[in-house]
């Protein structure tokens, strides 16, 4: 009878000393929020460096396809910034004024992608620089996700 108080108080003593010690804890909704955004960094940089790529592309060979391959990727860029990003900023707590930013760069993007497409039209004008077009349309993409 007596070996069986000693094991209870011995089991009841180790939980209070484990009661006792300071924890940190990191609810489950911050954690998934954490992993979202670093989700979507990860996907803007990728989508980012498939931009860049076009871009490349688009200023060697100056033709209408590959502008139309280039302004897709873009837009599909845009379209996500633009959704996720904005989630993304409601979860951390920003103000409107996060919002009036990204559509700011977004209304600059699509003022470069029609002096891009303007340009493209018109290759046979000298001093063409399609990569200085296409160097500030990949600027402010990267200015959205950092």
């Amino acid at each position: 009878m007596m070996e069986v108080q000693k094991v209870s108080r011995a089991t009841i003593n180790r939980v209070e000393k484990k009661d006792d010690a300071p924890t940190e804890s990191v609810s489950f909704t911050e954690v998934m929020h954490k992993k979202k955004r670093d989700v979507l960094f990860e996907r803007f940089q990728t989508m980012a460096q498939e931009i860049e790529a076009q871009g490349k592309n688009l200023a060697e060979s100056q033709t209408i396809e590959d502008l139309k391959k280039y302004k897709k990727l873009v837009k599909r860029f845009l379209d996500d910034a633009v959704k996720n990003g904005l989630q993304l900023e409601e979860q951390r707590g920003f103000s409107r004024g996060g919002r009036t930013r990204i559509y700011k760069i977004v209304k600059e993007v699509d003022k470069k992608l029609i002096d891009l497409t303007n340009a493209v039209l018109q290759k046979e004008e000298k001093g063409l620089d399609l990569l200085g077009l296409v160097g500030e349309i990949q600027g402010l993409i990267i200015n959205i996700y950092t």
